[in-house]
């Protein structure tokens, strides 16, 4: 196989996940932002193009209202945007919807998206299934993401749990799921990641419980 053609993604690095209802818990946010800004230092020393999605609701809306403090990029992140090849502002949980971020990659011939950001249960779930069906490869460093405690009327679920539970489930079908310091071994190697699939995922699983 050939050396895959990577784009890291920076998936809403933004203030309203350091503050608020959508404050990060697991992992540790500034813990997971430390990650996040390994990763930009790889992708910047291996010529890996840097995409930063911000997301993005008009007036009147409870949370990333354009212009707030809470639609703010994480200042650590806005110290290092102009390292970014392309900027997305979304509006969807997936990356690509009514975006051009699809398109960019296709005449960039980029062909695995590495994902970062938040959140683990939102927009990095449902932008790694999405890339499925428009043929990319996909890589979530499990460590430079993160999940917030969810409680509704299906359940209560810690953050801890949601995120282990959505990094196996990704890992299973839709994404090559490792840590930031594996994945910066085979961003330099020029080597790809391997993934599981359902049918060992769910060999494996039967196994152990």
């Amino acid at each position: 196989m050939n050396a895959p053609r990577r784009a890291l993604v920076l998936i809403d690095v933004q203030q309203e996940y350091f503050g608020g209802p959508l404050s990060i818990q697991y992992p540790p946010r500034d813990e997971s932002l430390a990650r996040i800004l390994r990763a930009v230092d790889v992708a910047e020393q291996a010529d890996v193009p840097v995409v930063i999605v911000q997301h993005e609701y008009p007036a009147g809306a409870p949370v990333f209202t354009a212009g707030s403090a809470g639609w703010e990029l994480s200042p650590e992140v806005e110290r290092r945007a102009g390292v970014a090849s392309k900027r997305v502002v979304k509006s969807f949980s997936s990356i690509f919807a009514a975006t051009d971020l699809a398109e960019w990659a296709r005449e960039n011939e980029i062909d695995t998206l590495t994902l970062v950001g938040y959140m683990t249960n939102n927009c990095v779930l449902t932008s790694a299934a999405a890339a499925e069906p428009l043929g990319f490869r996909v890589e979530v460093l499990s460590d430079a993401t993160g999940a917030i405690h969810l409680a509704n009327d299906a359940g209560t679920a810690p953050a801890r749990q949601v995120h282990e539970t959505v990094m196996t489930l990704l890992h299973s079908n839709w994404a090559a799921v490792t840590e930031t310091e594996t994945w910066a071994s085979a961003v330099l190697a020029g080597r790809d990641l391997p993934k599981s699939d359902l049918v060992s995922s769910a060999t494996q699983g039967r196994a152990a419980l």
